[in-house]
């Protein structure tokens, strides 16, 4: 048989979602939609911000950083599994989904540190606003985004790394809609020992981490809302953090599920509803839950409507 980087595999199947041909279809439009409104709602995002002057501030370049890892995290998962659902067999060669397992990795980990530095920046704002624009410069905010995609490079490239010293010369066939840690190692035919701990060791630092930097930010922040004597700052502070904190819940709920724990305990079963959040359904939320309940972002999306239809009616003119 063909080798593939001391691998007897030269290619792999991807299982999908479901083996149930009447479910094919309808999944099939199900998440193609939510792939153009992840898709649209991200770049739009990411656009508005750029040419909204009164976004201009450190919390909505983070915003439009998560929006960036959002869409592309999405691109490397959704496409490949939308052709689980209209072809036979889902085909992927071996350098292909080592692609997709590395730029997946490196999107996931630098996910996890941008909701921290996020949860951090909302700390500054309210526990310290008039020293807000000193505490979070341009500078700052600059080395906090190249800080979280260079963990998250460094962690894709640790793990692929040592995944290409894996021999795979099982079944060719991956249980998992992509190209998953746990579901590649099931099919490797050498020790995964060293894969194992690393994933665990790995997993436990970029959820534990981020986690702890967000549960401290948030203790900080409530204590200093509850200091404030007006109703309105108080309720205005919350509606602030409200919806970084479900954004949060929804992300580290599901990847803290699917690796942190070894992979002779979890479930792949469970393990595909858990990644379909982290990977498919969070990228779509994330800019629904930061616009439809932030006023600033409603106000400059009218401007720049306005703006549009203005210019366009001034060139018609």
């Amino acid at each position: 048989m063909e080798e593939v980087n001391n691998t007897a595999v030269a290619e792999f199947i991807l299982s999908g979602l479901t083996e149930n041909p009447n479910l094919q279809l309808p999944l099939f439009f199900i998440f193609l939609g939510v792939y153009l409104v992840t898709v649209v709602g991200n770049m739009g995002m990411i656009i508005l911000i750029l040419f909204s002057s009164q976004l201009h501030t450190p919390m909505y370049y983070l915003l439009s950083s998560l929006s960036f890892i959002d869409c592309c995290q999405s691109t490397v998962i959704t496409p490949k599994m939308l052709m689980n659902f209209v072809t036979e067999k889902n085909v992927i060669p071996y350098p292909e989904c080592i692609a997709q397992f590395y730029f997946f990795g490196a999107f996931a980990v630098a996910e996890c540190h941008m909701l921290a530095a996020m949860a951090y920046d909302r700390y500054v704002a309210i526990a310290n606003p008039l020293l807000y624009y000193v505490t979070m410069s341009y500078q700052v905010c600059l080395w906090m985004i190249a800080g979280v995609y260079g963990m998250g490079l460094l962690s894709a490239t640790t793990h692929t790394v040592f995944l290409l010293r894996v021999i795979f010369c099982k079944a060719n066939i991956i249980r998992h809609y992509f190209c998953d840690l746990f579901p590649l190692l099931e099919l490797s035919c050498s020790s995964t020992f060293i894969n194992e701990i690393l994933a665990l060791s790995f997993s436990a630092f970029h959820i534990i981490a981020p986690t702890v930097t967000i549960l401290s930010s948030y203790i900080f922040i409530i204590v200093n809302i509850l200091r404030i004597q007006s109703t309105g700052g108080r309720y205005k502070a919350f509606s602030t953090c409200s919806s970084h904190i479900m954004a949060v819940a929804i992300f580290f709920g599901s990847t803290a599920f699917m690796y942190l724990q070894p992979s002779s305990v979890s479930s792949l079963g469970q393990g595909k509803l858990s990644s379909v959040f982290y990977t498919i359904v969070v990228p779509m939320l994330n800019p629904m839950i930061y616009s439809l309940r932030n006023k600033d972002v409603k106000v400059a999306f009218k401007m720049l409507l306005k703006k549009c239809f203005f210019s366009t009616k001034t060139n018609f003119v």
